[in-house]
């Protein structure tokens, strides 16, 4: 299978299953669109027809080139077979329940009241509660119990808002200090804030022991404070970006990113992007609001179209400022394609469920942090473990082919399949698909590629 597309004046094929990509010219273009679909002499009689009125097309040219597009296929760079197909569910089917990654969500609770709020308001749901400091620490010790062989386990501190519970954040930082040095474990935490509370302690110790800190922003002062407001109505934007700019200011060379959310209130949302850079901010993330389709904030179909060129918009806008040395880094567009994920995490996707769990303030725990409340996908408990297999197993039988409309999509080595909550919540299944979400990754990645080659990094 192959995808093409024209983006910033290139014209470019991907390879889905070798993951070649060919910028070339347009006749290279044509022949390759219908070399598998056209009669060979046909299929040159009706390029040289297109291109009659070009004097550097001639017909021995055409040939040629249809010559060199049979030789990329010859040496399995265009219309590579699928040899993934068989392995995606021997992948997950086959591996331990190894767990690498938790969401730990310390505070079932917010200072803020966010009428988008996936967690309803920090309660998932249920009722407000605070982790306390015993149920933080088994859930530490029940992911060095099912770590297995691995060293490096990840820690996401989460809520609601985890700073309203800081204390025992940074009680349960100092306990898997002392327990990796007895495990032979590595410890790395993130902590995602609304930044309301931040000080300078929180900004030290973050500094110290967070390896990433994820900040909530919207973007403009006009949107971010359209939802992003206290019980008293009020917006936070003039409260919490003095806070994140010395926070960042204070980070140094650290990971951390700002991480927004876009609504039907703001499909041109690379206004806010390029808001929050030229605040100083230069690794940002936007991502698409996920909610009921009635629901003011949704996205309709229009807005799709927007979002659609607003990515566009993007990418070219951080090429030029690249450029211009005021480059910034946006999450969707980061996209390794020498090296990158391992043909497991290309297939397989996040793990939730499976390698990652959420854990609530009692000790519950659930595939993701998305799933939290909804009490059918509840796994079990950090005290007897995963007690529900079936819902372990509707998890582990994700992937990139366990849908039949992702087996014949171009991406499905880029997306795994899609996230399994936000088809849920779109569908009512984890085997379904969020069509709206497939639109927006596939364009996501048709930028991220054409960046590279603007960038010359291909």
């Amino acid at each position: 299978m192959i995808h093409q597309y024209q983006l910033n004046g290139y014209n470019i094929v991907l390879d889905t299953c070798s993951g070649a990509i060919h910028v070339v010219d347009e006749v290279a273009y044509d022949l390759i669109a219908g070399y598998k679909n056209e009669p060979e002499e046909d299929l040159i009689r009706r390029v040289c027809e297109k291109y009659k009125d070009r004097s550097d097309v001639t017909e021995a040219e055409v040939r040629q080139c249809l010559e060199d597009v049979k030789g990329l296929e010859a040496a399995g760079k265009l219309y590579s077979p699928d040899t993934f197909a068989d392995l995606a569910g021997q992948f997950k089917g086959k591996r331990e329940n190894v767990i690498k990654a938790m969401c730990l969500h310390v505070a079932h609770t917010c200072n803020l009241n966010c009428s988008y709020c996936f967690a309803s308001q920090g309660k998932y749901h249920g009722e407000r509660a605070l982790m306390s400091l015993e149920v933080g620490k088994r859930a530490l010790d029940f992911l060095i119990e099912n770590s297995g062989t691995r060293r490096n386990l990840e820690v996401d501190f989460f809520g609601g808002e985890p700073l309203m519970n800081w204390d025992v954040v940074k009680q349960l930082v100092a306990y898997a200090r002392q327990r990796e040095k007895e495990c032979g474990k590595n410890f790395r935490f993130t902590l995602t804030t609304n930044g309301m509370l931040i000080d300078d302690d929180v900004i030290d110790f973050a500094n110290r022991e967070m390896n990433n800190v994820v900040l909530s922003l919207d973007g403009r002062k006009e949107i971010h404070d359209r939802l992003r407001v206290d019980y008293a109505g009020n917006g936070s934007y003039d409260r919490i970006v003095p806070k994140f700019q010395e926070f960042v200011r204070r980070r140094g060379d650290k990971e951390y990113y700002m991480r927004g959310t876009f609504t039907h209130a703001n499909p041109d949302f690379t206004k806010d992007v390029f808001h929050m850079a030229d605040l100083g901010f230069d690794r940002l993330s936007m991502e698409p609001v996920v909610c009921a389709p009635d629901d003011p904030a949704a996205l309709t179909d229009e807005d799709i179209q927007v979002v659609l060129k607003e990515y566009e918009k993007l990418a070219i806008e951080m090429i030029e400022r690249k450029k211009a040395g005021k480059p910034f880094v946006f999450y969707h567009y980061m996209l390794d394609l020498t090296g990158g994920p391992c043909i497991y995490k290309r297939l397989s996707g996040c793990g939730s469920g499976t390698e990652y769990v959420a854990v609530t303030p009692w000790g519950d725990l659930y595939p993701c942090h998305q799933f939290v409340g909804e009490e059918a996908y509840k796994l079990g408990d950090i005290w007897q473990g995963v007690t529900n297999e079936a819902v372990r197993e509707e998890f582990r039988g994700c992937n990139a082919y366990s849908r039949p409309e992702c087996r014949d999509c171009w991406a499905r080595l880029y997306c795994s399949g899609g996230c399994a909550a936000n088809a849920y919540h779109a569908t009512g299944s984890i085997g379904g698909v969020y069509k709206q979400g497939c639109e927006l990754f596939k364009k996501r990645i048709e930028c991220a590629i054409m960046m590279q080659i603007a960038q010359g990094e291909l």
